[in-house]
């Protein structure tokens, strides 16, 4: 089952009590949104172009945990129940998508400048055990 959380937003001050940006957490261990077994071993950036598409991928044994920090996606992933779309990003509370090992996504830029998106994935990537493979979204309409 893919999971959405949407993530807080917190302000933060200089040391004169002014304004001077926010912070946003995005996993804890002690939040519960992550089960242990895919509590994250890697931490990345990618950034998908202006309507461009990432994938679609399928990791077999890797689980994904995506949150869009600059910008707005849209992760488009095939279940049982057919195509599945959730956001995330700067309109979308910087919510963080969880996609299990099995469930293949794409990663679609939505807005009109870079998307940067952290993925804290499980297990972390090795070069003996790349778990990515090819898969179609016949009939899905990615942007051309």
């Amino acid at each position: 089952m893919i999971r959405s959380r949407k993530n807080r937003k917190i302000p933060t001050k200089n040391r004169h009590g002014r304004p001077n940006g926010f912070l946003v957490p995005i996993f804890n261990v002690h939040d519960d949104f992550v089960a242990p077994p895919q509590h994250p071993q890697q931490a990345y950036l990618t950034v998908v172009s202006p309507g461009e598409t990432k994938g679609p991928h399928l990791h077999l044994s890797r689980w994904g945990l995506f949150t869009c920090i600059r910008g707005n996606v849209k992760i488009v992933a095939k279940t049982q129940r057919g195509f599945e779309e959730h956001h995330s990003g700067e309109a979308h509370d910087f919510a963080t998508i969880q996609v299990p090992a099995g469930v293949p996504c794409a990663l679609v830029n939505v807005g009109t400048e870079d998307a940067y998106v952290l993925n804290l994935p499980a297990p972390a990537w090795h070069p003996d055990d790349q778990d990515d493979h090819p898969v179609e979204f016949e009939g899905y309409p990615f942007p051309s």
